[in-house]
């Protein structure tokens, strides 16, 4: 099964299961990843999180109903709200009127159809990436579990994110505490990146969660006391570099790298993930950055 089937048959599992519970573990099995890479997959492709997505999509159906004349009370619980009240509030800021007002004739409803995933030809400039083998190695570093959800959330919203790792890192120490410890880099990691990067998703841990680490390459001269070290076995990676790019907008240049793998290069390469097993590579100066986003993949 290729990835566009297995990303289009877990919106078909989402659409079938609108009207009851979703388990995301099943929705994971079916797009053959973890939640955290569906969730953040699907949100890189689409520019909208995947509960906000559901909660669309719910809402949609829910208003059509209203026309039918069916109760208000028994939307709600259809479509997984505890009351009336939650319902039509949450009815309300989709749609701007309350479900009552919803079944008079000639009022304006909005309606989100069915997402699917497809191949689109837009004539983009090219995109540059490698593929590598690399034998195994050892990474070591500060880690901490995150939500499934951090990977949309916005800074509001009050859930923590991998953002935050980095901001405490470098506000209390740790990160050069970490860099001093790395011993170097190994001899497959180019002169223009640091000492310190990220990976994700390398090792199972409680269902809705995925484990990210600030990390560095272990090797003779390293220090490891106090760190968590993680073996990473030989793989084939993907590597997708960003170019130079001004620090302040890293955000938006590694989103805009996530989006093109997922939804130009992914679909047409031939390869697919393996697992979710994700790094990012840090480098360039203070003037500029520039990031390597490694993937763990294999040829389908």
């Amino acid at each position: 099964m290729d990835w566009l089937t297995r990303m289009n048959a877990a919106l078909q599992y989402i659409e079938d299961n609108l009207t009851g519970q979703i388990d995301y573990d099943e929705l994971a099995r079916i797009a053959c990843c973890s939640y955290h890479n569906f969730f953040r997959i699907f949100s890189t492709i689409t520019d909208i999180s995947l509960a906000e997505y559901i909660r669309r999509r719910r809402l949609t159906l829910a208003a059509l109903e209203l026309r039918a004349d069916t109760k208000i009370i028994d939307l709600a619980l259809k479509y997984g709200y505890d009351s009336p009240v939650s319902f039509a509030r949450a009815f309300h800021a989709l749609h701007g009127i309350t479900p009552s007002e919803a079944r008079t004739g000639g009022v304006s409803l909005k309606a989100y159809p069915r997402l699917s995933f497809q191949i689109s030809i837009k004539g983009e400039k090219e995109m540059d990436y490698r593929v590598e083998t690399k034998e195994a190695f050892q990474l070591f570093g500060i880690e901490e579990v995150f939500p499934a959800e951090s990977a949309t959330a916005t800074e509001n919203s009050g859930i923590r994110k991998p953002a935050n790792l980095w901001e405490e890192s470098h506000a209390n120490g740790n990160y050069v505490k970490l860099d001093a410890a790395s011993g170097g880099r190994p001899p497959f990691v180019g002169s223009e990146f640091d000492n310190v990067h990220a990976v994700c998703d390398y090792r199972a841990t409680e269902p809705g969660t995925f484990p990210y680490m600030l990390c560095a390459y272990r090797s003779a001269g390293s220090d490891i006391a106090g760190y968590t070290v993680v073996d990473v076995p030989a793989h084939t990676w993907a590597i997708f570099p960003t170019g130079k790019f001004a620090w302040e907008d890293c955000g938006e240049v590694l989103g805009q790298l996530y989006k093109r793998i997922f939804g130009e290069w992914m679909p047409t390469s031939g390869y697919e993930q393996v697992g979710s097993l994700d790094m990012e590579l840090y480098g360039g100066g203070e003037d500029f950055g520039l990031v390597e986003v490694w993937l763990a993949v294999r040829k389908m």
